[in-house]
């Protein structure tokens, strides 16, 4: 019975149908199912198949905006719960568009990407300059930091931030991963960045493992 309602919270999902997946997440809470397997076989479930079809060209960003909005609604009936139960997310990542930089659709879509995937974000906004995500690390006890540049003019500010966050000692901390569309895996290795992604599905997956 359980599994027929993980799998109707993840096609609404996919459909984001946000009134229903409400109801459907209330209904598997009542019905005894825990909000563990909700998230996980419901919900991430869900978001990983968007993810996937958006990097095969399947469907495009306003499906997985819709998608994404439909996870936040059943994430709140969810939150307490999982919260009662004692379930944390994995680890908390900040998330910005760098200095120079205004574009914002990409760093939403990680966004929700990540959260969809037990992450919890700090979103510092665009146009972020370096001290402040040094700030942020600083208290914060973020374990990942996501750089998003989309153009080649503000490539570089990814750079300064790495340099910053070494020269105030906090390198270590932290794990850095880096996209955007003019961003490559060399130009990721070549900045010192420990990680790349070329899509927000990507990035989702590879913000996860850096945990």
């Amino acid at each position: 019975m359980s599994s027929a309602m993980l799998e109707e919270i993840s096609g609404l999902l996919q459909k984001g149908k946000a009134k229903d997946i409400v109801a459907a997440t209330q209904k598997a809470l009542d019905g005894g199912v825990s909000p563990q397997e909700i998230l996980e076989k419901g919900l991430i479930a869900g978001m990983s198949v968007i993810g996937g079809k958006f990097k095969n060209g399947e469907v495009f960003v306003p499906e997985v905006l819709v998608a994404a909005r439909a996870m936040n609604k059943a994430s709140e009936v969810l939150k307490p719960a999982l919260a009662k139960a004692g379930v944390k997310p994995i680890g908390k990542a900040i998330i910005c568009t760098v200095k120079g930089d205004l574009h914002d659709i990409g760093k939403n879509l990680v966004k929700m990407m990540i959260e969809g995937n037990g992450v919890e974000a700090i979103d510092l906004g665009v146009d972020v300059p370096a001290d402040k995500i040094v700030e942020c690390v600083k208290n914060s006890d973020a374990k990942v930091v996501c750089l998003s540049a989309l153009l080649t003019t503000t490539m570089m500010s990814q750079k300064d931030t790495i340099d910053a966050l070494k020269a105030a000692g906090l390198r270590d901390k932290v794990k850095i991963l880096v996209g955007g569309a003019p961003i490559t895996k060399g130009y990721a290795d070549e900045i010192g960045a420990d990680g790349y992604a070329p899509d927000a599905a990507s990035a989702a997956e590879a913000c996860r493992a850096l945990f």
